[in-house]
């Protein structure tokens, strides 16, 4: 497909690729148009193109809406997004970070692939090969100088507390694990190839039980981002649950993945 100067896609937030290439080689195991299905030999025409992935964070190309969230037989979990004359359907995910209408920005999260991405591009009516289009981004990308980072989690509003953790000192490398092992542990919990620490279960289950008794929940108005309508009272019990949780997460790493936080002395990695 030839595209026309009016085909070009517009961006105030700037432009982003859709997940982020981890190993400098990401492989496209089935490519758009005619194919042979390799198990049957039959052809048939494939309307958007496959990657291997590995639950990839998934980020919006430009500035967009969320169009359509659902869930088939085909395409699994998926979720469209529009940017302008453009809709973009991620297929296959393992989880949605978007909710229906949502206006998105260039490299804001809005789903987790799961070990297969399916994408689609249409232009109004006509389809496009992804590769194409994903093409055109990187030519906008570099032509512009503006890039929409591809790390920045879901919007989250935090209480206004100062909440302090035994990770406070590793505070950006925990983070940098989270953005690319996190989807992998909840997945992996998920699907129960990992289990939380009974240590862990049932010491929440305790501070979740002594802050009902003193009424820590519910003094202000739940919402989306803080169901449990906590305030700067629950800041201590909020400390406790990140410890607890950010421990089963490396807990997680050094089991699956044999990574640990730098500066671990080998007894403690052991431990």
């Amino acid at each position: 497909m030839v595209y026309t100067n009016d085909m070009n896609l517009v961006s105030d937030s700037g432009y982003c690729m859709p997940f982020e290439d981890r190993d400098g080689n990401v492989e496209l195991t089935l490519p758009y148009g005619e194919q042979k299905h390799p198990h049957t030999g039959e052809r048939f025409f494939h309307h958007g193109v496959d990657f291997k992935t590995e639950y990839y964070l998934l980020s919006a190309l430009a500035d967009g809406k969320i169009t359509g969230i659902g869930s088939d037989t085909k395409h699994g979990l998926y979720v469209n997004i529009q940017y302008g004359n453009y809709v973009v359907k991620y297929g296959h995910l393992s989880s949605c970070h978007a909710t229906f209408g949502q206006q998105v920005e260039a490299g804001r999260m809005v789903g987790v692939s799961s070990e297969l991405l399916h994408m689609e591009v249409h232009y109004g009516e006509e389809e496009i090969d992804p590769v194409d289009f994903i093409t055109m981004i990187f030519s906008n990308m570099r032509s512009s100088g503006r890039y929409g980072s591809s790390r920045n989690p879901p919007e989250i509003v935090t209480i206004e507390a100062d909440i302090t953790t035994d990770y406070d000192a590793q505070k950006e490398e925990v983070e940098k694990l989270m953005l690319r092992y996190y989807p992998a542990y909840m997945e992996a919990i998920r699907n129960g190839t990992y289990t939380v620490g009974k240590h862990t279960e049932q010491s929440l289950r305790n501070i979740f039980t002594v802050s009902a008794v003193k009424n820590y929940f519910f003094e202000t108005i739940p919402s989306l981002s803080n169901p449990l309508g906590i305030s700067t009272k629950a800041a201590p019990v909020a400390a406790k649950v990140q410890n607890l949780l950010i421990a089963d997460f490396m807990n997680f790493l050094a089991l699956k993945h044999q990574v640990f936080l730098p500066g671990l002395t080998d007894d403690e990695k052991k431990k």
